[in-house]
């Protein structure tokens, strides 16, 4: 079993940044993928970003080239770096591990961190 713990949300100005934090209860050395989901009140959620074992990274269009995805060398800490933040990015994020690839051998949440960005 693996928890995880997430950090960094906060109230920011539009053009600002922030940096999340996802913290897991151990080390991940398994194959594995980071997703960094958000979800804004009244609408679906949205992936924005993930990250394998191995380095590789996808964005979503509203996020790329804003957004960076990365990995902490103890490998059990992923990282959202969010710069020129948009009102539109007001968010409740969250971040999924999933153990396994391509057959999912475990799915982990964190319990989401609040990013509000003001105009």
């Amino acid at each position: 079993q693996v928890q995880l713990v997430e950090s960094g949300g906060g109230l920011v100005q539009a053009g600002g940044s922030l940096r999340l934090a996802c913290v897991a209860s151990r080390s991940i050395v398994s194959v594995n993928t980071m997703l960094w989901f958000r979800q804004a009140p009244g609408k679906e959620r949205e992936l924005v970003a993930t990250i394998t074992e191995g380095g590789s990274t996808n964005y979503s269009d509203s996020v790329k080239g804003r957004f960076t995805v990365s990995r902490g060398n103890a490998k059990n800490t992923w990282y959202l770096q969010m710069n020129s933040l948009k009102p539109e990015d007001t968010a409740v994020y969250v971040c999924n591990l999933r153990i396994g690839r391509p057959i999912l051998r475990a799915d982990y949440w964190g319990q989401g961190t609040q990013v509000t960005v003001s105009s």
